[in-house]
């Protein structure tokens, strides 16, 4: 007799049944045959059944095709339209009168308990449509919560006899020769399909096996079809610009892409490629020789979903793996609900659920890092730009206008720092903007901030001052300060060089924020304040080094060239004042030959001498980088240059630089030794070219 495995997979109100030998299959199910009816087909019954060549028409997703089916059906239609309209009519008319009677909180946990009854009776697009929603909880009232998650893998199983007649039908051959165990039950179930655990007799490997809901598409083709033409009045009712049946399609598209198993698979596997190397990060196996478009067959991974355990740890691994996916590769998984989330019994992330997944261009990615560092910079003309590039403004827009209402939006939600901003303070008064200026929902962006919005929504429940775009923007600074893309570059040298004053408090933030990008255990659990000057100094170098860190380089080399010219300046002029000093009439005239740059040169070698030392300004980088430059609003003083001939002569802060030079790799040691001689170069040739200048202009 062969033994079931034991998993914490079980919905809570299923128990085990006696252990299963396949050869006798048939008479188990005989006793544990499903109903003929589950909580979908009692009262949506209707809406599974297709004859074999209009489910075929329906394999992909096609408008035209979907209304061909069923325009020939029009009873089917109308008895659709009147089940969804009554029956949300009716929960919405109680809700109604719990507030007339002032019983609204007394009967809140009873509606919350009864709207998801209505959604399971509507079929899988509306469970579909919950399970989008159902991790926010700082949008979703707790007792909704806790019932809408009940959709995630609980939902009520088909037929067992019918899950494992379409198993041997798909894979042609019979279900023991395929797996020497199965559970005879399913281990979970959900809108779409419902999971076994079995175990493959070749190989010997525990399995999950993803059987699809007989049915399915046809359920959910016709709840498209009505939300699409609702989708298309409320547009024309409400004067929307966002084409919503576009959004609708959109969805639909990936919908039904997650009812092609074979998809899934493929799917899997490519994440697999890019994501499965990425520390504590893990992602099943697929089997692609046992999957069809109907079942699926692929490693078993045991854990607890990460929404019920606090793991702030794996919330900032999800946050890494998100950037991967959406702004490193582009290919990114968009449906991350608790159920697909899962922290495994060593520790690690593991992913789960395939079938909707999303492609991010490359010039949208671009797009959305050069909208992140607008924001946080508060370049909100540069931002009114970007919302361009990304489809969320058509290009005939008055960018002064919507320059003006970003600003007026966003001001106070940037205002508290990176590290605070959370969705809901950018969407907060966005509302009015969207209308007033026309914008519109690309149907790529609602998958995306859905993918971003969820996670967050994860890690809320353990710690409520979370906010992902917080956790995501020092990868994306590290990303902007090494990148190779033409248009990033551009993008970094525009931020960093405002009306051609270098901003060296804009490129202190990114290097400070790109050395909290870091997904190590023991940093990630450690207060960014505990890092000391020497762990700064080293990391900067590592970074200024190296091939990546090149550009960056160049800027700083640059900078500093023009400092010390300034410093010479300062330095020559301080010896004039001090031999003329002492001649009658000649201290009341001044002689100082420095201009305004020069002492916007010297502050930022000031500036630049404490960042290569390991030392922060004094000026807060954190709560943004826009407004008003330092450099118009500052006098530099002539104790400037006494400032940077102390920073330079100070013994106890270049100790830090030196004692890791020989931690350094010795590419990186190389190139560090080549600096001076590059320096060199910079500084004769600025100052050979000021004295040409002045000579002969």
């Amino acid at each position: 007799m062969l033994l079931l495995f034991p998993t914490p997979f079980f919905p809570a109100n299923f128990t085990p049944s006696k252990p299963l030998c396949l050869p006798h299959r048939r008479l188990l199910l005989l006793r544990c045959k499903a109903a003929d009816f589950d909580s979908f087909t009692e009262r949506s019954g209707y809406l599974f059944d297709l004859t074999a060549s209009e489910a075929d028409s329906l394999t992909e997703y096609s408008v035209s095709k979907i209304a061909a089916v069923y325009r020939r059906k029009p009873l089917i239609l109308f008895r659709r339209l009147y089940q969804i309209g009554t029956t949300f009519g009716k929960w919405f008319a109680l809700r109604y009168f719990d507030w007339v009677y002032d019983r609204s909180d007394l009967m809140f946990q009873i509606r919350a308990a009864e709207l998801r009854k209505i959604l399971v009776e509507l079929g899988p697009a509306y469970i579909k449509i919950a399970q989008a929603i159902s991790s926010r909880p700082d949008l979703i009232p707790p007792s909704y919560l806790d019932e809408l998650s009940l959709l995630q893998d609980r939902i009520s199983p088909f037929s067992t006899e019918v899950a494992f007649n379409t198993i041997e039908q798909e894979l042609g051959l019979p279900i023991d020769e395929i797996f020497s165990e199965i559970s005879p039950e399913p281990i979970a179930a959900a809108s779409l399909g419902q999971v076994y655990q079995a175990r493959l007799r070749r190989s010997g490997e525990v399995v999950a096996v993803k059987v699809q809901r007989p049915g399915v598409q046809a359920a959910i083709s016709l709840d498209i079809l009505i939300l699409r033409f609702l989708a298309g009045l409320l547009r024309r009712a409400g004067k929307l610009n966002t084409d919503l049946q576009a959004v609708v399609d959109e969805w639909a598209s990936s919908l039904f892409r997650e009812m092609d198993y074979i998809k899934e698979a493929n799917n899997g596997l490519r994440f697999r490629q890019l994501y499965g190397g990425l520390p504590d990060v893990l992602v099943p196996k697929m089997f692609v020789e046992h999957s069809t478009r109907k079942v699926l067959v692929m490693e078993w991974v045991e854990g607890e979903k990460l929404s019920e355990v606090k793991d702030l740890y794996l919330v900032e691994v999800g946050v890494y793996c998100s950037f991967n996916q959406l702004l490193e590769y582009g290919f990114y998984h968009a449906d991350p609900h608790p159920g697909n989330l899962l922290r495994t019994y060593d520790g690690k992330l593991a992913y789960l659920d395939f079938g909707m997944m999303g492609e991010f261009k490359q010039e949208l990615r671009d797009g959305f890092i050069e909208a992140c560092l607008h924001l946080v910079n508060r370049d909100f003309d540069a931002l009114a730009k970007d919302f361009v590039t990304l489809g969320l403004l058509p290009p005939t827009a008055d960018k002064e206008a919507v320059t003006k209402a970003l600003t007026g939006v966003f001001q106070d939600a940037v205002a508290k720092g990176v590290r605070n901003i959370s969705f809901g303070d950018l969407l907060g008064n966005l509302g009015t903007t969207m209308y007033k200026f026309k914008f519109q929902i690309p149907s790529y962006f609602s998958l995306v901030i859905r993918s971003l919005a969820v996670l967050e929504g994860i890690a809320i429940s353990s710690n409520p001052d979370y906010k992902v775009l917080g956790s995501t923007y020092p990868w994306i600074a590290r990303k902007v300060l090494s990148d190779s893309s033409p248009q990033l570059k551009s993008s970094l040298q525009n931020l960093l060089y405002e009306e051609g004053v270098f901003r060296i408090d804009r490129l202190e933030s990114l290097l400070m924020e790109s050395l909290r990008a870091r997904t190590e255990k023991a940093l990630v659990r450690k207060p960014a304040e505990e890092t000391n000057s020497r762990v700064v100094v080293k990391q900067v170098l590592s970074f200024t080094l190296t091939e990546k860190g090149a550009f960056v380089r160049d800027i700083l080399l640059q900078e500093i060239a023009k400092g010390l010219d300034a410093l010479g300046i300062a330095t020559l002029d301080s010896i004039t004042s001090t031999a003329t000093a002492s001649i009658p009439f000649i201290s009341f005239f001044s002689f100082s030959s420095m201009t305004d740059e020069d002492k916007v040169n010297l502050r930022t070698l000031h500036r630049l001498m404490l960042l290569v030392s390991g030392h922060q300004s004094t000026e807060n980088t954190d709560k943004g980088l826009g407004g008003v430059s330092p450099y118009k609003s500052q006098n530099v003083y002539p104790e400037e240059s006494s400032l940077v001939f102390n920073q330079l002569a100070s013994v106890q802060e270049i100790l830090p630089i030196l004692s890791v030079i020989s931690e350094l790799p010795p590419e990186s040691q190389q190139q560090l030794f080549s600096l001076p001689a590059d320096l060199a170069g910079r500084l004769i040739s600025r100052v050979t070219a000021r004295t040409i200048r002045r000579m002969f202009l």
